[in-house]
C-alpha cells in the first residue's frame, strides 16, 4: 500500500515534468501544491504558537508560584489555557497529520535515482543532478559543488529561522539564549544530514520551509492586527464620553443711574 502511494506521488511529479520539461520545477510545483493543502493546518499551528507566546509570562508566574504543588500547578495551567482559549494539541496535530505525506515525498525524491525509466534529473542546469548528494558533488569539483552548497544552507537555515526569529523578541533572556543555542546546534545537525541527502530532497525541503516562513508571517500579522483591533475596541468601551460644554458668558446688567 505504501509503495503504491509513493508510485502515485512519483507519477504526479512526472506529470508536471511533462508539462514544464524540468524535474526541479516539477518538484517546486509539487511543493507549492503540498503547502497549499496543509495551509489550514499550518495556520492553526502558527496561531497556537502565537497564543502560547502571549500567555508565556503568565505561565511562568504560575510555575514559580506552584512549583511545590503539582496538582495545583496543573489546575491553574488548565485554567489559564481555558481563559486564553489555547489548545496545546493544536500546535502538534497539524504536524502529525502532514507527516505521512512529507515522508512519502521524501522517500520518493530520495529513491528517484533508482528508477530506470529516467536517467537525467536536472534543474535548468543550475543543479546538474537532483539525485546527486553534496558530498558526491564536491568530489567532482568546487564549481559543481556550489549549487549544492546553496541548497544545503537554505535547507538548514530555513528550517529553524522562524524559531530563532521568534525568540529574539522574547524578554526572558535565559529561555531566549537556550533556544538560540539549541537552534544553532540543530542547524548544524541539519547541515550534517543534508551532506548525504539528494539535491531533490534539499530543494523540496528548502522551498517548503521558505513558503512556510511566508505563511507563518502572514498568520502572525493577522493575529497582531486582530489583537490591536480588540484592544482599540476595548479602549472605546471603557473610555468615558467627553462632552465639550461651552458656557455662555453672562451679560452684565446695566447699572441704574440714581
Amino acid at each position: 500500500m505504501w509503495d503504491v502511494f509513493k508510485d502515485w506521488i512519483f507519477n504526479v511529479i512526472q506529470f508536471f515534468y511533462g508539462l514544464c520539461g524540468d524535474w526541479g520545477l516539477a518538484i517546486i510545483i509539487i511543493t507549492i501544491i503540498f503547502r497549499i493543502i496543509v495551509a489550514p493546518l499550518m495556520h492553526k499551528q502558527a496561531k497556537s504558537n502565537y497564543q502560547m507566546q502571549k500567555i508565556q509570562p503568565q505561565l511562568q508566574k504560575i510555575q514559580e508560584k506552584y512549583a511545590g504543588d503539582q496538582v495545583r500547578l496543573g489546575q491553574e495551567t488548565q485554567k489559564l489555557y481555558a481563559e486564553a482559549k489555547f489548545n496545546p494539541l493544536a500546535g502538534c496535530l497539524p504536524m502529525l497529520l502532514q507527516m505521512p505525506i512529507f515522508i512519502a515525498l521524501f522517500q520518493v525524491l530520495r529513491e528517484m535515482g533508482d528508477r530506470s525509466e529516467v536517467q537525467n534529473y536536472s534543474f535548468y542546469q543550475l543543479v546538474p543532478n537532483l539525485v546527486q548528494t553534496p558530498s558526491g558533488a564536491l568530489s567532482e569539483g568546487i564549481g559543481t559543488f556550489v549549487p549544492y552548497l546553496i541548497l544545503m544552507l537554505v535547507f538548514a537555515g530555513a528550517t529553524f529561522f522562524p524559531m530563532i526569529q521568534q525568540q529574539l523578541k522574547n524578554k526572558d533572556n535565559k529561555m531566549r539564549n537556550q533556544t538560540l543555542i539549541m537552534g544553532i546546534v540543530m542547524t548544524l545537525f541539519m547541515l550534517w544530514i543534508s551532506w548525504g541527502s539528494p539535491a531533490g530532497v534539499l530543494l523540496f525541503w528548502g522551498v517548503s520551509s521558505l513558503i512556510g516562513i511566508a505563511q507563518n508571517q502572514i498568520t502572525l500579522s493577522r493575529c497582531r492586527r486582530a489583537d490591536a483591533e480588540a484592544e482599540a475596541a476595548a479602549e472605546l468601551e471603557v473610555k468615558p464620553v467627553e462632552v465639550d460644554v461651552v458656557r455662555k458668558q453672562k451679560k452684565q446688567r446695566p447699572h441704574k443711574k440714581r
